[in-house]
């Protein structure tokens, strides 16, 4: 994988709208129902000291994103716990999947929430993701009650949790 690269990118970049755009396509695609898909994420929640949002470029080309943010809401740090980071945004294009890019933005984003001191990951992904959930057992995150605005889409959505 000497030629993926991955690194912090601006959340308001040409490069991260563009992800972000063909992720949300590929959601709403996925999940029609009125609801089912969530797209908060704020530049100042992946601000340093707070989060990251990164992109990963295979041969210099954008292929997947990911961000991480620090869990500040005083009523999901009672329901998850304190020191909880939230992974939001995972992307990997379709013609790379298969190879590694899911897991080394995983690893990236895991290794950025032990620098901000967080002890705990969550994140939410759909039913039907068959592909980001198998990633996300394989690298130890499990089931955990939904979260947050996602427990109005608990029939749509898979929340989980790792402890790092």
């Amino acid at each position: 994988m000497q030629s993926l690269e991955i690194d912090r990118e601006g959340l308001t970049s040409t490069v991260a709208s563009a992800l972000i755009a063909t992720l949300n396509a590929e959601l709403s695609a996925l999940y029609p129902e009125p609801g089912a898909t969530h797209f908060t994420l704020d530049q100042n929640e992946v601000a340093p000291g707070h989060g990251i949002f990164v992109v990963a470029r295979w041969h210099g080309r954008p292929v997947g994103c990911g961000a991480l943010r620090s869990v500040r809401d005083a009523t999901l740090t009672h329901q998850l716990g304190p020191r909880v980071g939230e992974l939001k945004r995972m992307y990997v294009t379709r013609e790379v999947r298969g190879q590694g890019v899911g897991r080394a933005l995983l690893d990236r984003l895991e290794a950025e929430a032990r620098t901000l001191g967080l002890t705990r990951l969550v994140l939410e992904t759909g039913t039907r993701q068959v592909e980001a959930l198998a990633l996300y057992h394989r690298a130890g995150f499990t089931p955990i009650p939904a979260y947050g605005e996602y427990a109005a889409s608990s029939t749509t959505s898979v929340c989980m949790a790792k402890d790092l």
